[in-house]
């Protein structure tokens, strides 16, 4: 991938998904020469588009991530290597003349596994990157937790992390690094809100508190979507409009929610993320998933899905009354149901489309 000799369309075990991925993005089909990865976006849609990488674009993201976390380094993988999270932890460990260490996932992630992988990870530097989900069963395990606060940085990515789970890392001593990006970007590109070098960050069309589309652009942004040729999201060369609101502040990129997963409830609209944020600071509550069901009277109604931590009873009158109290009545929930586990999708994000279809009416 780094040389360029052949294009690669990373699948997964799952056969289903497989064929979905060689009908969507035209495998066996005619490509351009530059191209030599070709990633699907994690499908938040259910409909996978595929971004196209070249050699140049990885090479500038794997660099840039050297240059940021400190100098070269081995890599853990502890993450889907067909999801670009997790294939760039390989290309980044590959392109740093490392043989990476690889986690066996096949029985899902397990954080004693995790700690021997670590210990035995090789290297002058020594990285890995994770998902909230498995961030939260590491700080649940001492022995991982000790392993981990030895290693050089430790990418926090794939899903927003919550406030309370970041304090509990940065307690722990735990070398996290907040990372933003994605397929097209040929993954994180933004670490604790600051770019990395080459890279720059647009607010389009900002509201009067700052907020507004984000647009991002710098080398390592893919060649746009394979077979797409005028997808608006790549109108401007160099440049990936996202789907996600945010804003700047002082250089500094805070991600607000997504435009696409607004919530309108009784004319007024609500982000989910901003009402998760509430929710997490909340001592019972271990996840959170905001989402909009269908409401005869409202249109949509505010709905929280949380997992509630060991051994604690959520407090639902507790959880409506702050988020009332900090963003409104109307971004109250109106249910808060408790699962013992989120469903997921691509690389550790909630996947939102199960929740509706499982919860809606």
């Amino acid at each position: 991938m780094l040389d360029g000799s052949t294009a690669i369309v990373p699948t997964s075990d799952d056969a289903r998904e497989t064929a979905l991925l060689r009908a969507a993005l035209a495998v066996g089909e005619p490509i351009a020469d530059e191209v030599s990865l070709v990633v699907s976006t994690s499908g938040s849609t259910g409909v996978p588009k595929g971004a196209q990488h070249t050699p140049a674009t990885l090479s500038a993201s794997a660099r840039a991530t050297a240059d940021r976390l400190g100098g070269p380094g081995n890599w853990l993988l502890a993450l889907a290597p067909h999801h670009i999270a997790g294939l760039q932890v390989l290309l980044r460990a590959f392109a740093s003349g490392f043989t990476p260490t690889v986690l066996d996932l096949t029985a899902g992630f397990d954080a004693e596994g995790f700690a021997e992988a670590l210990d035995r990870l090789d290297g002058p530097r020594r990285y890995t990157s994770l998902v909230p989900t498995q961030l939260i069963k590491v700080l649940d395990s001492p022995r991982a937790t000790a392993a981990l606060r030895s290693a050089d940085g430790l990418l926090v990515g794939g899903a927003a992390t919550p406030a309370p789970l970041l304090r509990r890392a940065v307690d722990a001593g735990l070398p996290i690094v907040r990372t933003y990006g994605m397929s097209e970007t040929a993954g994180g590109c933004v670490y604790d809100g600051v770019p990395l070098d080459g890279v720059v960050i647009r607010i389009d069309e900002p509201s009067p508190d700052g907020v507004g589309r984000v647009v991002l652009g710098g080398p390592m942004v893919a060649h746009g979507y394979r077979n797409l040729p005028d997808h608006p999201a790549f109108a401007e060369a160099g440049w990936f409009r996202t789907d996600d609101l945010g804003r700047l502040d002082d250089g500094v990129l805070s991600i607000v929610g997504r435009a696409d997963e607004a919530i309108l409830t009784g004319g007024l609209t609500v982000v989910p993320q901003v009402v998760e944020a509430v929710i997490a600071e909340d001592p019972t509550v271990a996840e959170c998933v905001v989402v909009g069901l269908p409401d005869d009277r409202l249109g949509e109604k505010v709905v929280a899905v949380v997992v509630a931590r060991r051994g604690d009873p959520v407090d639902v009158n507790r959880i409506r009354g702050s988020v009332a109290e900090r963003l409104g009545r109307y971004a109250a929930p109106r249910e808060v149901i408790e699962v013992d586990e989120l469903p997921l999708r691509g690389p550790g994000k909630p996947d939102r489309r199960a929740l509706r279809r499982r919860f809606s009416p």
